[in-house]
């Protein structure tokens, strides 16, 4: 048995526009990714978040999952526009009610809230009229938005995560088009990116000026990132793989943590590469209370043989491949999930340890790992995913070694509670738990869900369990024998 350390936190993820649907109930206002989706050919098949998951209409049956599962947190996204349609302005008390109502039913549940404020659904007002995240205003925008939730949510929710992945906000959102606001150039990435910061940064000023003594949480950013293996022993493989973790982690991170970017990408990006005012440097040196990390693959990483131009391909999340210049390959005896992404659980422990130790031992939280694996539209080869199962008995195990080693990791959400819409690839790519028929709104737990309870519940990894089948009374069985730990 693995057993992890006492207070261990488990929890599962989701983002508002993946689930809540109600996209124009109850005064609620569109935002870049109502516009993207709803723009023929920018999705798979025109799918939407119209009805996504309905949660909007579940919130008992969905908490309740939650609890069956033995969970200790739940982290969710407020949908900015659904309590400021406009962005700013007037409040719709409405939105305020429904994130109330689900804030007070975790409680009431003994699930702890981890709010997210920014899963990229920005207002597209902010858009329209701002021009959203270039303009450095944008900034100014935000904290008025965290201002407003912690006013109104605080006094329940403790945990707080400023942004989700700004990297795919930035990167996918104005580098490649692949993401909304859709747009394509090789500078907009980093000024949004910029302006992101800066935004994470003012927010966090708020809380911990105005709300933080009071209320007593805690708050911080969730960045991801995939782990890059050197290709050779060679030096420059070395370098090139240390500098892909550089351009996609440390971008966002070297920030937060020493108050400026890497030094490579300052070499390499020049001045595309904005600059810190000195405010916004100390402002955001120090700003994250924690480190939140989502993570789901490793590549390999070598130093390209030729120059690369353009921006790499989007599977290996290669980003302004121009700029780096690392050529990345997959090993051909990795198995991969339906993503195409490759399932390599010493990468999670690899990764782990390199933010433990470039920046000083802080405590991290693991905010999203999981995967999407083929066939799941079939409601029945869903529910017998053993390979979900032993993919995140691959992942934990290998976050059990990295708490062996000095990693002072805190807490494992994975992605995702419930299938649900996976941005521009629609409905066509499943991570859930939890199956959903996108028709009827059903859910039904997969065996992943049902194996998840038993290491929630018993704050360990259980060889006891590890071939527990798809039968409620053998999950009724298995579960009654845990004790749940303090």
């Amino acid at each position: 048995m693995k057993q992890f350390p006492d207070n261990f936190l488990w929890g599962a993820a989701t983002a508002a526009y993946q689930i809540e649907g109600a996209w124009a109930t109850d005064g609620r206002g569109p935002s870049i990714w109502d516009a993207f989706s709803h723009t023929p050919g920018k999705t798979h098949e025109g799918d939407t978040g119209d009805v996504a998951c309905d949660h909007y209409h579940r919130i008992e049956e969905d908490v309740a999952l939650m609890r069956k599962l033995g969970l200790k947190c739940y982290r969710f996204s407020v949908s900015w526009s659904r309590i400021l349609p406009q962005g700013r302005g007037e409040v719709n008390e409405k939105g305020i009610a429904f994130y109330n109502k689900l804030i007070n039913t975790l409680v009431a549940n003994d699930i702890q809230p981890w709010v997210t404020l920014f899963h990229w659904d920005l207002p597209l007002a902010l858009q329209m009229e701002m021009d959203g995240l270039l303009n450095p205003k944008i900034a100014d925008e935000f904290a008025h938005y965290g201002r407003l939730c912690f006013e109104r949510f605080g006094d329940r929710v403790k945990n707080w995560i400023t942004l989700n992945e700004p990297w795919c906000s930035a990167f996918l959102g104005h580098g490649n088009g692949y993401f909304a606001p859709g747009r394509v150039s090789d500078t907009e990435p980093y000024i949004a990116a910029h302006n992101l910061l800066r935004a994470h940064a003012y927010i966090v000023d708020v809380y911990r000026r105005e709300f933080q003594p009071a209320q007593e949480g805690q708050i911080g950013i969730t960045n991801n990132c995939d782990w890059r293996e050197p290709l050779t022993d060679s030096a420059e493989d070395k370098a090139a793989a240390e500098r892909a973790l550089e351009f996609f982690l440390g971008w966002f991170a070297d920030p937060v943590y020493f108050g400026d970017y890497p030094a490579s990408m300052r070499d390499r990006v020049g001045d595309r590469l904005p600059q810190f005012s000195e405010k916004d440097r100390a402002l955001l040196k120090g700003s994250s209370d924690f480190f939140g990390l989502n993570h789901y693959t490793t590549m390999m990483a070598a130093q390209p043989k030729e120059e690369i131009s353009g921006m790499g391909d989007i599977k290996g999340n290669g980003g302004l491949s121009q700029d780096q210049q690392v050529a990345l390959s997959d090993d051909p005896s990795w198995e991969k999930t339906d993503m195409g992404w490759n399932i390599v659980p010493w990468g999670c422990r690899k990764l782990l340890e390199w933010i433990d130790k470039r920046y000083g031992h802080p405590p991290i939280y693991i905010t999203e790992n999981g995967c999407a694996m083929p066939g799941e539209d079939d409601k029945n080869v869903a529910l017998n995913d053993l390979t979900r199962r032993d993919f995140l008995k691959g992942y934990l195990e290998a976050c059990h070694e990295a708490i062996d080693n000095g990693v002072d990791l805190r807490g494992y959400m994975t992605w995702s509670l419930l299938d649900n819409f996976e941005w521009a690839l629609g409905y066509s790519r499943r991570f859930g738990l939890h199956w959903v028929d996108y028709k009827t709104g059903e859910r039904a737990a997969k065996i992943s869900a049902k194996w998840y309870a038993t290491v929630c519940k018993g704050n360990a990894i259980d060889p006891e369990f590890e071939c527990l089948v798809n039968s409620s009374d053998a999950y009724t069985k298995a579960c009654g024998k845990i004790t749940r730990s303090a």
